[in-house]
């Protein structure tokens, strides 16, 4: 065997290591960096900016958070005033969420304030450039119209939670059925069918109930629907009819107070332990409730009294018209003054213990012609019905809603329980004559 010299060996392992070496950089592609993905939200490059989400802590002022982001005191005065007239920052409240754009640099000195009023209105206001500008800004809105049942078992509260039902809903329910259906004295079996609207944003994100389309309630086994419709006739307004084009709405709500219990009716011969038993007429009714509830208006009507006395604490009095008052004992505190004029529904005040009386209650009197009477006894006015002249129109309006509701079939919770019950009971016997044949 030819032996080859060392030197010729350490020039070829030279050339093959220059080879190699010329082999990879022929191999080499040329790496291209890809532009980032633009965020667009509220009209901003996000990638442009430090992003900074956080919540508005108890004891939070607008100046505190941008002077924490190396914003100025003088400036500061400066954007509160120049956005005045779109945005309040002395209204900013805890607990709600607010986002911070701030510069790349190592100062991240805020430049855009952006607030989150709620799901879908925000408040931006930008501070970048020595103009400030503050826009309300809306996201877009999908709605989607839903349809629900539910049987009462309990409560109303219950039938509409075990639906996975928005809780919302139940206080509109109250509302379009506040004269209709006694909310106080539900029984059990009583079941309703609901059309209405649901709110999302960028299409998956829930923000909120919208208004009911058309609902079913069967209370004491009668029949109760209500549709949502335009009357032109009367400015446009909106309220809910029942089939026959009746309005559903009173002249009064049913009570001043939403989802409570009525601890006492009126009673002429009542004994009131407050006055050691004694037979003392009680004229009001009253609704037992926590200190703190909203008390509203039954009616329209100009207030005519809001004050205190010993017995009656803290109280407003309403004159509706000629005929009708109404008056609300044992506030906490009130929310209007003489003079005042208020409509139907609207917080006059909230629920507390001042006065003569034992625990926390609104006791609700009602006069008519100047004297106080039953409530629960009057045949009180409805409220505007609809005119002749379009009754036609209504009706033929809420044909295929009342196909529609008529098609809806209630989810009896009972059914479905006795079937699993059924072919649980199935199951067992199965598994026993298997085990019996085993065991033989």
């Amino acid at each position: 065997m030819k032996r080859i010299p060392v030197f010729m060996l350490m020039a070829l392992a030279f050339a093959c290591k220059g080879k190699k070496e010329e082999l990879i950089v022929d191999q080499t592609e040329e790496i291209v960096e890809e532009a980032p993905v633009e965020v667009v939200e509220f009209g901003y490059n996000l990638n442009d900016y430090t992003v900074q989400k956080d919540t508005v802590k108890s004891g939070d002022s607008f100046g505190e958070i941008l002077l924490n982001h190396r914003i100025g005191y003088s400036k500061i005065a400066e954007i509160a005033a120049q956005v005045k007239d779109t945005f309040d920052v002395t209204k900013i409240r805890a607990g709600k969420t607010y986002t911070l754009l701030k510069t790349k640099d190592t100062t991240e000195k805020a430049q855009v304030f952006i607030y989150k009023h709620d799901n879908i209105n925000y408040t931006i206001v930008d501070f970048k450039d020595s103009l400030v500008n503050a826009v309300r800004y809306k996201k877009p809105v999908k709605i989607v119209e839903r349809e629900a049942t539910g049987v009462i078992e309990t409560t109303l509260s219950d039938a509409v939670l075990e639906q996975g039902i928005d809780y919302e809903i139940i206080n509109k329910m109250s509302d379009v059925y506040a004269w209709t259906v006694d909310f106080f004295r539900l029984q059990k079996g009583d079941r309703f069918k609901v059309i209405y609207k649901e709110k999302y944003i960028e299409d998956s994100i829930y923000a909120g109930s919208g208004e009911i389309i058309a609902a079913y309630f069967e209370h004491k086994e009668q029949p109760f629907y209500a549709f949502r419709y335009e009357n032109d006739s009367i400015l446009g307004t909106v309220d809910y009819y029942d089939d026959e084009a009746n309005t559903l709405r009173r002249a009064f709500l049913r009570a001043p107070v939403k989802f409570s219990r009525i601890s006492s009716r009126y009673n002429l011969r009542r004994r009131i332990a407050y006055y050691g038993n004694r037979v003392r007429p009680h004229k009001g009714t009253d609704y037992a409730a926590n200190v703190g509830t909203p008390i509203l208006a039954t009616a329209n009507g100009t207030v005519v009294a809001s004050s205190y006395t010993r017995g009656n604490g803290k109280y407003v009095k309403i004159r509706h018209n000629s005929t009708y008052s109404t008056q609300y004992l044992h506030m906490q505190n009130r929310n209007v003054k003489v003079g005042d004029f208020v409509k139907q529904g609207d917080v006059i005040g909230w629920v507390g213990m001042t006065g003569n009386t034992s625990g926390p209650h609104v006791c609700y009197r009602f006069w008519k012609n100047g004297r106080q009477v039953d409530p629960y006894k009057q045949d009180l006015p409805a409220a505007e019905p609809i005119k002749p002249e379009i009754k036609d129109s209504y009706l033929k309006f809420i044909r295929p809603l009342v196909t529609q509701l008529d098609c809806i079939e209630f989810h009896e919770k009972k059914e479905v329980q006795e079937e699993y019950l059924t072919e649980l009971n199935d199951i067992n016997e199965t598994d026993n004559v298997t085990n019996n044949r085993q065991s033989k």
